[in-house]
C-alpha cells in the first residue's frame, strides 16, 4: 500500500510539475471577457501595458485566439476585420495592432496563438512519435501545449507579460484555455500571475439603472472553472453607483478597490487615462506583490490627447475600398490617420467609399469636396474597376493620393491603360489572359499550393532613388515595411513608366521588386506594395500618412 501511496504522488508530481520561471520571475496577468463578446479586452490589455510600461517595466502582450484556423489570414475581413502583420512575417489578430500602437514596440509570432496552431503542433508532435504511443487527450497534451506557448515570450526576460484570451468564459473554444489558465496559476505560486475578468454592466433605460447580475453569473461560471477573478473591469455606458460596486465586490468575492469602471468614451486613447485616475495600475501591481514608487508618466501620451481633441484645422480624406462596410477591415489604416493627424494637430475625417459602386458617371458626386484619397489594400475582382476609376480621377484632377499595396497595383494598371494606351492591361490577379500583364505573380509564388501564410510577408528592405518625393518624406535611403502581397509590379514596363512619368523610386535591392511609384508632375500621387499602416503608433505616427495629409491640407478648397 505504502508503495502505491508513492507512486500515485510521484505520478502527481510529474503531471504537475511548477513551471522552472525565468532569471526575473516574469509575472503574468490573464485577461478574460463575460457576458457578451466585444468588450474591449484588446484596449484594457493594451492600456494597463501602456501604465506598466510608463511606471518602468518591461511589458508585453499576447493574444490567445480560440478559432481553428491556424492564423486569421485566410479568414474574410467582413467576419473577422483586418489582419494585421508583424515584422517578422506573421498574420495575426488585429488586436495586436492595438498592442502596437499603445506600447510602441513590435510584437512577433509568439504574440498570437490560435487553436488550429496549438492543434497542429500537438499533432505533428504525435505523428512524429514524440508522446512514446500514449493516448493524446486536451489534457494534459493540448494544455501544455497552451502553457508553453504562453510562456515561450519570458525567455525575451519580460517582467510582465498580459495574455489576453479571445472570446468569452463559457465558450466551449476557450475551455482549454481556461483550463491552462487554472494550471498556470497553481504552477506559477502565489503573487506570480493574476485574472482580470472584463464584463459588461447593461444599462435598463425602463428602470433607470445599471443591471449587475449577468457579471455575477459571468463570474461563477469562471469560479466554476477554477479560476477567481482578482479584478473587475466593468464596461458601462453609465457611472458606477457606490452601492453598485459594492455589490459586484461582496458577490463576486473582490476587493472594493479592485472593481474598475470602464466607460464608453469618445476615442480608445483615452482609455489609460480614464483607468490610471482608478489606480489601475496600482491594484495590478499590489496583486502581484511588485514594488514601484515610479508614477505612470503619460505626458506624451496627454500631450497627443490634446492634440487631437483641438485641431486647428481639417481635412477630408476619401478612403475607397471594398470592406468599408465593416471599418475595422481598415483598422490600422484609420487609427494611422489619427497618429498623424493629431501630430499635425488636423482633424482627418474619412469619407468611407465602396469601390463596388464607383462609376466614371457617378465620380464627380461621389469624390467633391475631398481633400485627398486613400485606395485601401485588398484581394479579389470586386470593386476593382471602381478603385481604377478612383486612381484616374486622382491624377487627373490632381488630387493627393496615396495608394497602399493592391492600391498602388490599381494605379500602375490605371497609368496603363489611360496614359501608356495598353486598353487591357490588368493584374494577372483578376485576368490570367490579359496581354499586358502589368501586374503579375512573383516568381517564388508560381508554385504556391496553400494560401495560409505563404505570401511575401513581414519587413523588407527598401532603397529609395536620391531626389524623390519619398526620399524626401522618409529622409532616408533604405527603409523596412510590412508586406502581405502575392503579385508585383511587372518590372518589363519599368522603364516605359519612367520614361511618361510614373517613376518606380522604391526597389527591393536582392530582387529588384518594385516598391514604391510615384507620379511627376502632380501635388501627391504615390503607391506603395508595403504597408505603412502597421508602423503607425501614437509615439510614432507614420510620415507617409503626415506628408498625404499635408498634401491635403494644402489642396484644400475654401
Amino acid at each position: 500500500m505504502d508503495t502505491l501511496i508513492c507512486l500515485v504522488i510521484q505520478i502527481r508530481l510529474t503531471l504537475h510539475k511548477p513551471i522552472v520561471m525565468s532569471k526575473k520571475n516574469t509575472k503574468y496577468i490573464f485577461v478574460t471577457g463575460g457576458v457578451t463578446s466585444s468588450l474591449g479586452k484588446g484596449i484594457v490589455s493594451a492600456s494597463l501595458g501602456l501604465l506598466l510600461k510608463s511606471r518602468g517595466f518591461n511589458v508585453t502582450i499576447q493574444k490567445l485566439d480560440p478559432y481553428i484556423n491556424i492564423d486569421p489570414g485566410t479568414l474574410n475581413p467582413y467576419e473577422h476585420g483586418e489582419c494585421y502583420v508583424t515584422e517578422d512575417g506573421a498574420e495575426t489578430d488585429l488586436d495586436l495592432g492595438h498592442y502596437e500602437r499603445f506600447l510602441d514596440s513590435a510584437t512577433s509570432q509568439n504574440n498570437n496563438v490560435t487553436t488550429g496552431k496549438i492543434y497542429q503542433t500537438v499533432i505533428e508532435k504525435e505523428r512524429k512519435g514524440d508522446f512514446l504511443g500514449k493516448t493524446v487527450q486536451v489534457i494534459p497534451h493540448i494544455t501544455n501545449e497552451i502553457k508553453r506557448r504562453i510562456k515561450i515570450l519570458a525567455k525575451q526576460n519580460y517582467d510582465i507579460i498580459i495574455t489576453e484570451i479571445g472570446g468569452t468564459v463559457g465558450d466551449i473554444e476557450s475551455l482549454p484555455y481556461i483550463e491552462s489558465v487554472r494550471q498556470l496559476k497553481w504552477e506559477l505560486g502565489e503573487n506570480n500571475s493574476m485574472v482580470i475578468h472584463l464584463t459588461l454592466l447593461p444599462y435598463l433605460a425602463a428602470s433607470g439603472e445599471l443591471k449587475t447580475k449577468p457579471s455575477q453569473h459571468s463570474v461563477r461560471q469562471l469560479m466554476e472553472s477554477g479560476i477567481q477573478a482578482d479584478v473587475l473591469v466593468c464596461r458601462t455606458e453609465h457611472k458606477i453607483p457606490k452601492e453598485q460596486r459594492a455589490k459586484l465586490a461582496q458577490f463576486c468575492n473582490v476587493a472594493l478597490e479592485n472593481v474598475i469602471e470602464c466607460k464608453d468614451l469618445e476615442t480608445i486613447y483615452e482609455v489609460p487615462i480614464y483607468l490610471q485616475k482608478q489606480d489601475f495600475d496600482d491594484v495590478v501591481l499590489k496583486e502581484l506583490d511588485l514594488k514601484n514608487d515610479k508614477e505612470a508618466d503619460l505626458k506624451d501620451w496627454k500631450n497627443f490627447l490634446k492634440r487631437y481633441r483641438n485641431p486647428k484645422k481639417s481635412v477630408e480624406i476619401g478612403l475607397v475600398g471594398k470592406y468599408v462596410s465593416l471599418q475595422d477591415s481598415y483598422k490600422s489604416i484609420a487609427e494611422a490617420f489619427i497618429h498623424a493627424g493629431a501630430d499635425l494637430e488636423t482633424e482627418v475625417r474619412i469619407r468611407w467609399i465602396y469601390s463596388g459602386e464607383l462609376t466614371e458617371e457617378n465620380a464627380e458626386e461621389t469624390f467633391a469636396g475631398l481633400d485627398g484619397m486613400l485606395i485601401a489594400p485588398g484581394f479579389g475582382d470586386r470593386g476593382i474597376e471602381g478603385k481604377i476609376t478612383a486612381a484616374k480621377y486622382a491624377r487627373e484632377n490632381k488630387i493627393p493620393l496615396l495608394g497602399i499595396c493592391l492600391g498602388m497595383q490599381i494605379m500602375t494598371i490605371e497609368f496603363a491603360r489611360n496614359v501608356l494606351g495598353y486598353k487591357k492591361a490588368n493584374s494577372v490577379e483578376f485576368d490570367t489572359g490579359t496581354p499586358e500583364p502589368v501586374i503579375s505573380l512573383m516568381e517564388e509564388q508560381k508554385n504556391v499550393v496553400h494560401k495560409g501564410g505563404t505570401m511575401r510577408l513581414g519587413a523588407w528592405k527598401c532603397a529609395l532613388k536620391p531626389n524623390t518625393a519619398l526620399m524626401e518624406i522618409y529622409g532616408s535611403r533604405n527603409i523596412f515595411e510590412r508586406h502581405r502581397h502575392r503579385y508585383e509590379f511587372n518590372s518589363e514596363y519599368k522603364e516605359e513608366f519612367e520614361r511618361n512619368g510614373l517613376l518606380p523610386s522604391g526597389l527591393n535591392p536582392e530582387t529588384g521588386l518594385v516598391e514604391t511609384l510615384e507620379l511627376k508632375d502632380h501635388p501627391f500621387y504615390i503607391g506603395v506594395q508595403y504597408h505603412p499602416e502597421y508602423k503607425s503608433t501614437v509615439a510614432t505616427p507614420h510620415p507617409l500618412f503626415e506628408a498625404l495629409i499635408k498634401a491635403a491640407s494644402q489642396n484644400r478648397r475654401p
